[in-house]
């Protein structure tokens, strides 16, 4: 039996090396914490689908390597994704001082209205901290990125924060933001229904009539 969704979004999880990426994207996928995680080769993939505001989505989501010697690599995978996780490490002050490298990358080379959450993570070693709420909220304020604090370890705030990336492309689909037919953007349709629905949308739209007298 086929799976039923009414989008697809491509996602990425991108940042550091050590920053938990691959736990985080464990901790959604399988629901357990990853005890033994090596540094990701080149991509892992995984695909989960979600409810989202009444509808049915697709998440397809590259986790990318964080070490320099795979960026290369791991590049040509931010092509039309939709919505992005950058994740940095709260006990470690070097994965957020690249932060700013990871967003040019994602903002140059993926869909140009790519939705970013800023994803603060490993908030179960608070006596480890590194990174103060406010500093890397302030980053997430200059660079217009929503921001959440998460831990692979607890699964605390991981599925909310592909939730939260997840309604707001959402509301930029309904709003006629992002267009899902337009290539590159990271959507698709997941079935005829709600292609339908776009349609009888466009149809209900005001035609407009010109009358030329000869």
């Amino acid at each position: 039996m086929s799976e039923s969704y009414d989008y697809l979004f491509k996602f990425l999880v991108i940042g550091s090396a050590g920053a938990g990426k691959s736990c985080i994207l464990h901790q959604f996928i399988e629901n357990k914490f990853k005890n033994t995680s090596s540094h990701t080769i080149g991509v892992e993939f995984g695909s989960k689908i979600v409810n989202v505001a009444g509808k049915s989505v697709k998440l397809q989501i590259w986790d990318t390597a964080g070490q320099e010697r795979f960026r290369s690599v791991t590049r040509s995978y931010y092509r039309g994704a939709a919505g992005a996780l950058l994740v940095y490490d709260i006990t470690n002050r070097e994965s957020f001082n690249a932060l700013a490298d990871w967003l040019q990358d994602a903002r140059a080379l993926a869909s140009p209205n790519i939705i970013i959450l800023l994803v603060g993570n490993k908030k179960d070693l608070e006596a480890d901290r590194e990174v103060t709420f406010l500093q890397a909220s302030q980053f997430a304020q200059e660079n217009d990125l929503m921001y959440l604090e998460t831990s692979a370890k607890s699964a605390e705030n991981i599925e909310e924060s592909f939730l939260k990336c997840c309604k707001t492309i959402l509301a930029k689909i309904q709003s006629g933001e992002l267009d899902p037919d337009r290539i590159g953007s990271g959507i698709q349709f997941g079935d005829t229904s709600s292609r339908r629905l776009r349609q009888d949308k466009t149809r209900r739209q005001p035609d407009c009539f010109c009358h030329i007298v000869s």
